[in-house]
């Protein structure tokens, strides 16, 4: 993977974290008492990152490359598997770095919207 392709699929791997996260939370703010209020935000936000998820998968797609899996080593660090069409690559992030950069991510597409 050229550096392009690395930070495409980096992009990738934070929205794809993004999505499932929201996804669980969704459940959760149902059954507030102020759900109505929370939900139409939630939605606005999870549809607005999932266009942003299928942009960057098609990229991939163009260039043959596609997660694999996600293992959790331990509560510090998680294997990435990518498949890509010379090899498959192995890459090492931090949780705590993850969860950092997928809040980073989820506030800019929220303060985008809201402008």
């Amino acid at each position: 993977m050229n550096p392009e392709q690395r930070r495409l699929f980096h992009k990738f791997l934070i929205l794809e974290m993004a999505v499932q996260s929201l996804q669980r939370d969704f459940s959760v703010i149902e059954n507030l008492k102020m759900s109505k209020v929370y939900l139409p935000i939630l939605e606005k936000l999870l549809k607005d990152i999932t266009q942003d998820y299928y942009h960057s998968k098609r990229l991939l797609v163009k260039d043959k490359i596609r997660l694999v899996r996600i293992e959790k080593i331990d509560e510090y660090f998680s294997d990435v598997q990518i498949a890509t069409a010379g090899n498959d690559v192995v890459l090492r992030y931090a949780n705590m770095a993850l969860k950092t950069q997928v809040e980073k991510t989820s506030r800019k597409i929220i303060n985008q919207s809201l402008k």
